[in-house]
Formats: structure tokens, sequence, C-alpha cells
């Protein structure tokens, strides 16, 4: 089976990306990231940060990978928290105080919209390549379910009675952002091969 590199330390996103790929490619991340402090993300967009996490990791380790940067947008909020989804309420990246944060910004607004967006920057080779995912969908008065991380227990997709944390992750896998969006880097993929 064919290795995919994905430039990250976030144990959750790694183990996503696994279940999603299994058929296809055998996705790791490079052990020496462990030793790393935390990947840079100095940018203020989903693009720039994957492009400066996988080109960092790419050129520290001389190694082809890919990386991402996801946020949720709420369209009540200015498309906030954005690219600061993870610091929202906080450099500690507390989910907890990232939703309560957020909740609490909603309290009487009846436009409750929203979309997770994931971009990833595939660095080939000194050539850098973006793929997109974007889930729309609402975000609920209060949280429900206790799968996933982030914003998935107040996220509700379009078409659904559900948030991202009261499904199964195979339900969420096939349906999500980040599955959207590697699913394209995966037809790339093929598509360079065949060529």
């Amino acid at each position: 089976m064919k290795k995919l590199l994905f430039a990250t330390q976030n144990k959750n996103k790694l183990k996503e990306a696994i279940e999603i790929l299994r058929d296809k490619y055998d996705v790791s991340s490079p052990p020496a990231l462990e030793n790393e402090e935390e990947l840079p993300e100095d940018f203020f967009t989903l693009p720039e940060n994957a492009c400066q996490k996988a080109t960092f990791v790419a050129e520290k380790f001389n190694l082809n990978c890919f990386a991402e940067d996801t946020g949720l947008e709420v369209y009540a909020l200015d498309l906030q928290p954005g690219v600061f989804s993870a610091r929202f309420a906080g450099l500690e990246r507390s989910d907890e105080a990232n939703k309560k944060k957020l909740l609490q910004l909603l309290e009487g607004k009846t436009d409750r919209r929203a979309r997770f967006r994931t971009v990833i920057a595939l660095y080939e080779n000194g050539k850098i390549t973006y793929f997109e995912g974007i889930l729309e969908g609402e975000i609920s008065n209060e949280p429900h379910g206790s799968n996933g991380f982030g914003y998935d227990a107040i996220f509700k997709p379009s078409g659904y009675n559900l948030t991202l944390g009261e499904m199964e992750d195979s339900q969420k896998n096939k349906i999500s952002h980040r599955k959207q969006a590697l699913s394209k880097l995966v037809k790339y993929l093929s598509d360079s091969f065949e060529n």
C-alpha cells in the first residue's frame, strides 16, 4: 500500500485521516514530529497555514507530505472563529472553552448557519497543490454527543438531526469536510500516478 505522510501533531486529525484513507493509503505522521515544538501557523488564512506547515515539515525532513488547516466559519459572526478556531477562547486550546464562547456569542441570534472548511496543502517536490472540503450546517443551542473533538458536539450538518458529536466515526467520516478534501487529494494523486 502506498504511503502518505500527514504533517500534523493532532492525533484526532491523524486518526480521522487514517480511517478515511485506510483502503487506499497507509497514512502516518513523521515520527520526528513528536519531538518538535508546535508546527508554525503564523498566517490569517487556512491555505497559508496549511502551506506553511507542509513546507516546514517537507523541507526540515526532506519528505513529500501534506498538511491541513481547518476552521469553523459561523455566518452570523462574520465567519469567525475561522482560522482561529482552535485558539478561539485562548491559547490553551480548550475545546470546552471554545464551544462555550461560541454559544455565548450566538445567544439570541436566529441565524445559526455555519460551515466547517478544511484546506489541504500537498507539498510535492517543491510544488504546493491545494484541496478544499466544506461541510455546511448549523450550530445547535447546546452540546450533544461525546464523539469527535473540537466543535463537533455543537455542529449539526445540513440534512441531519444529529450533531457530529452524536454520529459514529464511520458516519461522520463519510460526509465530513476533511473527507471531502482528502477525497480530492486522493483523486489528484491517482490521476498523477496514471499519467
